[in-house]
This record gives structure tokens, sequence and C-alpha cells, in this order.
């Protein structure tokens, strides 16, 4: 029996290794904080740890760890929710700071049922806050930390008045769990579903000795995992209102928030709806990186988040304040090379950034995006064949690439060109530009489509084409054919009223009706992307991605040319000029 235990031990060692290579934060984040953290241990006293169980208004015990530079004493303080178990802290802000860790009910060592971060929990937040604020080791100046999971959490708790918060930094995270990142443009998105819930149940299994003697603990642990899986997979396919509990739901607070996160990151349209839906009060935004990792040669934005915090809690002068409202760490061409260290910076007073302008190119039957519409109509078809992730899912490639995988396409660069893809699906590219071209924003297709099979997937992908013909993906849009609607009071519009970013109306399917043509608006991701001169723009139909659930195939046909034939909006920064660079 013990040399069973020892394999069983081991055997949920390795899966959770494997997990956090899909997608741990945790991991990831003490990565980006090495070098400050080397440095600050290396003239630090010994941190003290004190774990301790706080009790929810429930009776729920929910277990906290309190890490002190030196004797615990009253500071600012800095809270992490997470739901990743002991050790799961994901910032550090130095010794002039306490931080408190609250594993999230149902995860780790606390008790109570996993709720997916939904009402109950939040109402956690708020007890915790009220709490901390109130204990010897704080000063009554509490700073909100989260990255993913634990910034997801601060983000679904925002509508709810947060006592005693002074700041706060996120990296990453959700603004609706539903549309950013769980079933974006109503396909399922089952790469980070699995990762995270695998992720939050490897502790409770290593830390299962904490439950030993409560039994009725074990039971409530697995049954909130089982419920959230049956909910965010099967029970709730459409944006409903159990996914709207988990979303954005309103500003209650004055709080000034520090959003980090990259292009290419699994949750980056969280981030930017976010900002923008904070922004009054003081929000600045820097993409730097997050799951997908952050360029050569940068900190991932650990000297601003540090700045951050010593300015709006302790009251520093460091003119973090003043500096850009909006920085952009931006590809010129490809991902991997971002990573290298070939990086655009642009800074911005707002986002989107202001005097963008949103070209149309149109899609023609010759497989060309031009800047003119053709006078004749046709129709195009392509079979809705499953697309290979790391060619065609640029955000799900990005995390696990980032975890590893980047070695692999590293010496196999087609894994991640989505020029095999294109063979599958229509791909549709520009002429070589004359000049550089900067586009930074949010993209809308617009596209005439009907299918032979309701429910399927519309997905298409952006790439930069170089000179050498390699095609590197830069972000992707997604959208079921049950969902046509569109929300036009939440869609984003440029200054002649033309939706440049479609918010998809996911509350109730519409399914297709077999070769009905409709009118569809596919939402593709901010990109922000330099094309140099010579390069061309890409736009790739093609079957949803095998990170999705298998679906049966679809005979998709799109109408190109005439007056409402497809065509791809693309933003297009100040200082750039497309139509000069296309020969208009």
């Amino acid at each position: 029996m013990p040399g069973r235990l020892v394999l069983l031990f081991m055997d949920v060692r390795r899966t959770t290794r494997l997990l956090g290579c899909l997608t741990s934060a945790a991991a990831l984040a003490a990565s980006l904080l090495a070098t400050a953290a080397t440095d600050a241990r290396a003239v630090d006293p010994e941190p003290v740890v004190v774990q301790q169980d706080f009790t929810t208004a429930d009776g729920v015990a929910l277990r906290t760890t309190l890490t002190s530079q030196g004797p615990v004493e009253a500071r600012p303080t800095v809270v992490e929710f997470s739901p990743y178990g002991n050790n799961s802290q994901t910032f550090s802000f130095g010794p002039d700071y306490n931080y408190l860790l609250v594993q999230i009910r149902g995860t780790g060592s606390s008790r109570g049922s996993f709720d997916a971060l939904g009402p109950r929990t939040q109402r956690d937040v708020v007890e915790v806050l009220e709490w901390a604020c109130a204990e010897p080791f704080s000063d009554g100046r509490l700073a909100l930390a989260g990255f993913s999971a634990s910034a997801i959490m601060l983000f679904n708790s925002w509508h709810q008045e947060l006592p005693c918060v002074e700041a706060a930094v996120t990296r990453s995270g959700t603004h609706e769990l539903y549309r950013d990142l769980l079933v974006p443009g109503g396909i399922q998105n089952l790469l980070p579903g699995a990762g995270v819930l695998g992720l939050i149940g490897a502790p409770l299994v290593l830390q299962g000795a904490d439950r030993v003697t409560d039994p009725q603990s074990v039971l409530d642990a697995f049954s909130g995992m089982f419920s959230t899986g049956v909910n965010a997979g099967l029970a709730h396919p459409s944006l409903d209102a159990w996914w709207q509990e988990r979303g954005w739901r309103g500003d209650a607070n004055d709080i000034p928030v520090l959003l980090i996160d990259g292009f290419f990151d699994v949750e980056s349209r969280g981030a930017f709806e976010a900002y923008r839906a904070l922004r009054d009060d003081g929000a600045h935004l820097l993409l730097a990186g997050a799951h997908d990792g952050y360029p050569a040669g940068t900190d991932g934005g650990v000297a601003e988040a540090k700045a951050w915090l010593d300015h709006h809690v302790l009251g520093v002068d460091n003119g973090v304040e003043t500096h850009p409202r909006v920085q952009l760490l931006m590809s010129q061409g490809d991902r991997i090379d971002y990573l290298r260290g070939d990086v655009l910076r642009r800074d911005a007073a707002d986002w989107p950034v202001p005097g963008t302008e949103w070209v149309p190119l149109n899609l023609a039957s010759d497989r060309s995006l031009s800047l003119t519409r053709p006078a004749q109509t046709s129709t195009q078809r392509y079979a809705t064949v499953p697309s290979i992730p790391t060619m065609t899912d640029v955000p799900n490639a990005a995390i696990v690439g980032a975890a590893g995988l980047d070695l692999l396409t590293g010496q196999l660069p087609l894994l991640n060109q989505d020029t095999l893809a294109g063979l599958t699906g229509l791909t549709y590219t520009t002429g070589s530009l004359g000049s550089d071209v900067d586009l930074a924003g949010p993209l809308s297709f617009e596209v005439p489509l009907s299918t032979t099979t309701p429910g399927s997937g519309i997905w298409v992908v952006l790439s930069d084409v170089a000179p050498d013909g390699s095609s590197h993906p830069l972000t992707v849009g997604r959208l079921s054919t049950s969902y046509p609607g569109v929300a036009e009071s939440k869609s984003l519009k440029d200054d002649q009223g033309t939706i440049v970013q479609p918010y998809g109306d996911y509350t109730n399917q519409q399914p297709a009706k077999p070769l009905q043509v409709r009118d569809y608006k596919v939402e593709l991701w901010p990109v922000g992307n330099r094309f140099e001169a010579g390069h061309r723009i890409r736009l790739t139909i093609v079957g949803t991605s095998l990170a999705s659930p298998l679906s049966l195939p679809a005979l998709h046909s799109i109408r190109v040319g005439g007056p409402d034939g497809a065509r791809l909006l693309v933003p297009v920064l100040p200082g750039s000029d497309l139509p000069a660079a296309l020969g208009g």
C-alpha cells in the first residue's frame, strides 16, 4: 500500500505539471517577477508567513496566508483571491507591503463549494476586505492584485463596494467569462476551461490532508467542481443569467487600476474592455504580455506595477500617474520574433487609440483583399474541416506556446503559420505594402453566409505575410452560425456610425436554416502589429479549432463582391496610410 500511495502521488504531481504547462498563471507570474524578487531577497529579512482561517457570514472557513517581510506589523496590505491553493500568489511589491493570499471557497484548503466565481464567492471578497482592513496587520490601506482567475474574481466583484481599497493591479482576466474565454462567439473553448479546472482540482488533491477530519468539505469541494464543469460546459450554452452573474456588472468604486495584458493572450479581450469600463476612475492599460509571455529585454510590467501601488497606496511622488494612459508593445510581423524582443512601442491617450481609422478591405473572387468592392457578385465555398490550433487558434496557441510549445514550433515553423491551414479553407490577401502600416484595435468581419449544417462555426484568422511567403497568425474571430444578432447599443462604432467591434447577442440561439443566407458580423479580438513594407495582410476562413468541440461537417458559402459582399474592417493607427500603402 505505501508503494501504491507513492505512485499515486507521483501521478498527481505529473498531472499537475502537465496542466501547469497549459495555463499556469502563477508559474508565469513568478518568471515575470524573478529578477525583482532575487534583488529583494538579497536585502530583505526572512518573510514571516501566518496561515489562518476567515469565517464568512454563512459559516464557511476560507484559508488565508499572510506574508510579511520581517515582524508582522500594520502595513498597507495587498490582497489576492486565488483558486490555485497554497503559494499561488502572482505579484510581489516589496517589503513595504504585507501580502494576503485568500484561497477561494471550495478550492485549495478553503471549505465550501466552488461556484465558478459566482455571487456567493463575490460576496466573500467584500467580507474578507472588511475583515482584513481592521486586522492588526493592516494600516487600513488595502490594494488588490490578480492574474488570470484572480483578476476575473475582481472584475466579477466590481459592482460591490470594495472597502479600504486604494488601488489595484491586474494582469489578464476576463471582463465577461462567457464572451472573453470559455464560449467566445458562442463557440465553446475547451482548452482553457479544462486546464483551469485541472489546476483548481490539483491543489484539492495535494492539500487533501487539510480535509481528512472533515468529510463534508471533501464532498462540498468536489461537488462544486463537478457542477461548475456541467454548468459551464453543458447546461448554459447561451449567455444567460448564470453567465451574466460571472461577468462585469458595473462599477461601484473609484479605484485606480493598472491593467496589464498582451495582444496574444488567451484573455486579451478582457483587459481592453475592463479599461474602457474603468478609465473614468483613472485606469491605465499596459500591453506588455501575460500568459502569452513577454518580450525579451522587458520586464512584463513589473516596474510599472510597483510604481502604480507605490504612488496610489504609499503616496510616493514617482510620476506614474502622468505616464501614457495606454502603452502598447506591438509585434512586427510574428509572435515568436515579438517574444525575442522585436517590438514596436506606441503610446496613446485612450483605447481605441484616438484617430484610428477602420479601413474596409473587400474580399474578391480572385482571393484578394482590395480597397475597392468588386462590382460582380460571386459565391465561394469551403468545408468546415477542424483546423489545427497552432495554425489558427492564436490565443490558445500562445498560452500553450509560452509553456513550452514554442520550442517545438521554433524547429517546425510551419506549425504556427496559417499556410497549410488555408489549404482547407479560403484565403484572401492584399498586395505587397509600399510602406509600413500599423494596425491596433478590434476588427469586424462582415459576411453574408449560408451553411448546410445548423450550429456550425465561422472561424477567421488575420495574418501577416512576409516577403518569403510565410504567414504568421495575429488574431482570430469566432462566431457560431446560431448567433447572427448584434447588440448595436453595446457595439463600438467609428465616426461614421459603422460597427467596428460588434457586440454579439448570445442570449438566444437562432439556428440557421440549411442554405439560408444570413448576414453575420464576426468580432476579431484586438490586433497590435506593424505590417512592414513588402508584407501583405491576409484573412483566412477555416473550420473551428480542434480546441473547440467537434461538430458535424458543414459546407459554408459566402458572398463576395457586389453591394453587400464580405469585407474586413481593419484599425489603422494615426500616422499610417493603408490606402496609400496599397497604391490607392
